[in-house]
């Protein structure tokens, strides 16, 4: 159940040594048609790894035909030596499907920034050939490859269309710390035999990443390498309602990005902070993201300590349109503050659950969003200060 349920598409994942592990940290998906259609979106970092730059060329100048990606190391930052090794590796792929150009070839990396070494670049070059020719098409090995910090693999499927007139979306996404919004927060493919166009194929992901990825922010931390990557076949036959589509793909991103929430680096909780009563989805989003970035309500939370008084400095810090002493704030159900006051006893919410909702209430307006965050704990600061150069 990924990117290959939907039909006209091959992948595979293998190890190639970029990892001291010996896991695999090589994938690739391939498009074979019949139709081609690709929309991707990228990281909102100035700061943007190798094969980032490359990509955004792929995609400006045509159709992709093919996805390659690889974890145990960023290419970012590494000068042009990096930008030729991303260069290769499309060429690579090009020269293994046989009927493809390196200009049509996406490039996805993921790891420490910094590296991308010759020993880098041979091990990928050289492993295409070997990645190419175990392609199929009920490949279950590629999500595995794109791993880096996660504790899971992350997939997802969806269906739509009339009977006998069906088509199919699947999903693959890694990601598990600098969960930050910027167009896109990790490395995700997502495939569909829908017979769509490129147009279709971007307003559809710019509509799904900016209510799904673009409101997970685990810790603040925007990537360099962040892509978001979406290709058609027209496998089905079937050409979608373009709203039906995009509803569909919305559906599937969010379901990734809750996958992603929930194996965030270190965390004892999966907080949602639904903002209400907003006088603009842009206000709901922006006092969303002032609790989730707010170390010392997640520290609070890790403590399952329901600090309505931290949430309340937090949005304090926007320029949303609300009265700040008119705001209430649930935990999980039982509102601790009204009308910017203590209401209930704080010992009536229980924090222990690692699912935990937050709710705000503006009394401003009538838009809401949701931001997905998470925890801070010990866990996370180890895991971060051990995962380094």
């Amino acid at each position: 159940m990924s990117v290959t349920t939907p039909r006209g598409f091959r992948s595979a994942g293998i190890a190639v040594g970029l990892k001291s592990t010996g896991k695999p940290d090589l994938a690739l998906v391939v498009n074979d048609g019949p139709a081609r259609a690709s929309a991707a979106v990228f990281t909102g970092n100035r700061a943007q790894a190798n094969p980032i730059l490359w990509s955004r060329k792929v995609i400006a100048g045509g159709t992709a035909r093919a996805v390659v990606l690889n974890s145990g190391g960023a290419n970012c930052f590494t000068g042009d030596f990096g930008y030729e090794t991303t260069r290769l590796t499309a060429e690579a792929v090009a020269a293994a499907l046989g009927d493809a150009r390196a200009e049509e070839i996406l490039v996805c990396s993921t790891g420490l920034i910094g590296t991308g070494d010759q020993a880098f670049r041979d091990r990928i070059v050289g492993g295409v050939p070997t990645l190419a020719a175990v392609l199929a098409e009920d490949d279950a090995t590629a999500p595995a490859a794109i791993l880096t910090t996660d504790s899971v693999e992350k997939t997802a499927v969806r269906e739509g269309g009339d009977e006998g007139a069906r088509w199919t979306i699947g999903g693959m996404a890694k990601g598990a710390g600098m969960l930050a919004p910027g167009l896109a927060t990790m490395l995700v493919v997502i495939t569909t035999d829908a017979l769509l166009d490129d147009g279709a194929l971007d307003r559809a992901l710019r509509r799904a990443t900016r209510v799904s990825f673009d409101r997970l922010d685990s810790d603040g931390c925007m990537s360099t390498n962040d892509q978001v990557s979406l290709l058609a076949s027209g496998a089905s036959g079937v050409a979608p309602d373009e709203e039906e589509f995009a509803a569909a793909l919305a559906a599937l991103c969010d379901d990734l990005a809750s996958q992603l929430q929930a194996d965030a680096e270190g965390a004892s909780h999966d907080i949602d902070i639904e903002v209400r009563g907003a006088a603009t989805e842009e206000d709901a989003a922006e006092v969303g993201r002032s609790v989730a970035r707010n170390n010392l309500f997640k520290a609070a939370i890790f403590g399952n300590d329901p600090n309505w008084g931290r949430v309340l400095a937090a949005i304090g810090t926007t320029e949303a349109a609300f009265d700040p002493y008119r705001v209430d704030v649930s935990f999980n159900g039982v509102r601790l503050c009204h009308a910017g006051a203590p209401d209930r006893p704080v010992e009536e919410c229980d924090l222990t659950p690692r699912r935990t909702h937050v709710e705000i209430e503006l009394f401003a307006g009538d838009c809401s969003a949701t931001i997905r965050t998470n925890d801070l704990t010990h866990d996370y600061v180890h895991e971060n200060s051990a995962y380094s150069s």
